[in-house]
């Protein structure tokens, strides 16, 4: 069966459907009324976004270049994928131009940025894999951000791409941090310290939480050069590579900008990085509710970059998203 691209928006009735669904337990006769509540599922294999899974294709200028393909060639599971290719549609050297393809989850299932949300997904990098430096992000959790807000907020925990390697980044305002080389860590960042980027033009520090295995720091951009105790990493082991086909992430979201944030990430059952400290942003016109969305999102090239997706999951709790290996203590 060939490959068949759709674009699809849920309605009201879906929504509704996709309430009673997830929701849905033997001694239960109505939804739940908190969002971070709902289990929500997709395998992609409805040629369109499944009702319960929450999910949709956004339409804005940023997105209209890109290909959303519903297939069956090699799926991780079941008989259905998705495929998001970003496309060539800014100027290269547009600086402020950025080429995506993502999928979001739908404002009406938004959890509050408060809840703790698990989710879990499969991903496969397609041919040719980016080798250069730009910014490639293939997942992504966020605050909501209101329109006057003043200034731009990174995601506050995002898989990328950096010369070809995986990485994961936790972003957080602006913390306390200390140059590597300097008098206060001289030899390198203290045991469980974070390695950061402080970034005082936007008030935000960003940092490198999980690398590919067979890889150091060192070879990740050299930027990351301090580190913040306010945000701390137990590192359990590293990250696939990028090239190893379908990789399952599960990933706890719980974001604290006062310092109680915790993050978990798994990859195909084995745990890769515990984070605790702070995680997130709080500020003067961010919204009540975290979301996330995946798909490329990189700068201008001159290349299509290919994504493939199956098996989304979120639920309250890691047991309603784990496929492999056990649950992290709560």
């Amino acid at each position: 069966m060939g490959d068949l691209a759709v674009r699809h928006r849920l309605g009201r009735a879906a929504l509704l459907s996709l309430l009673l669904l997830s929701a849905a337990q033997p001694a239960a006769t109505t939804p739940p009324t908190d969002p971070a509540d709902l289990v929500l599922t997709d395998g992609f294999e409805q040629h369109g976004f499944a009702p319960e899974g929450g999910l949709f294709y956004k339409d804005n200028p940023e997105q209209r270049g890109g290909q959303v393909v519903f297939g069956t060639r090699s799926p991780l599971r079941g008989r259905g994928e998705l495929t998001l290719t970003a496309m060539p549609s800014c100027d290269p050297r547009a600086r402020a131009c950025s080429e995506r393809a993502e999928v979001w989850e739908r404002p009406e299932v938004l959890a509050p940025y408060s809840r703790t949300v698990w989710y879990g997904f499969a991903m496969r990098l397609n041919d040719p894999l980016p080798q250069d430096d730009r910014r490639y992000v293939m997942a992504q959790w966020k605050r909501e951000i209101l329109r006057d807000a003043q200034g731009d907020f990174s995601p506050f925990l995002a898989l990328r791409l950096y010369r070809g390697r995986l990485g994961f980044t936790v972003e957080t305002d602006l913390v306390e941090s200390y140059p590597i080389g300097g008098p206060q860590r001289p030899q390198g960042c203290l045991p469980g310290e974070a390695r950061v980027l402080s970034r005082p033009q936007v008030h935000q520090t960003r940092a490198l939480v999980a690398i590919e295995s067979g890889s150091v720091p060192e070879e990740y951009p050299s930027y990351f050069g301090a580190c913040a105790p306010g945000i701390r990493v137990t590192r359990h082991a590293d990250l696939p590579a990028a090239q190893k086909g379908w990789i399952d992430f599960v990933v706890r979201s719980q974001p604290g900008p006062s310092g109680d944030g915790h993050i978990e990430i798994l990859a195909d059952g084995i745990p890769i990085v515990t984070v605790k400290g702070h995680i997130g942003h709080a500020a003067p016109g961010l919204d009540r509710n975290q979301y996330f969305k995946f798909g490329p999102y990189r700068a201008p090239n001159v290349q299509p970059w290919s994504i493939s997706y199956d098996d989304f999951r979120r639920g309250p709790r890691c047991s309603d998203v784990i496929r492999a290996g056990q649950c992290p203590s709560e």
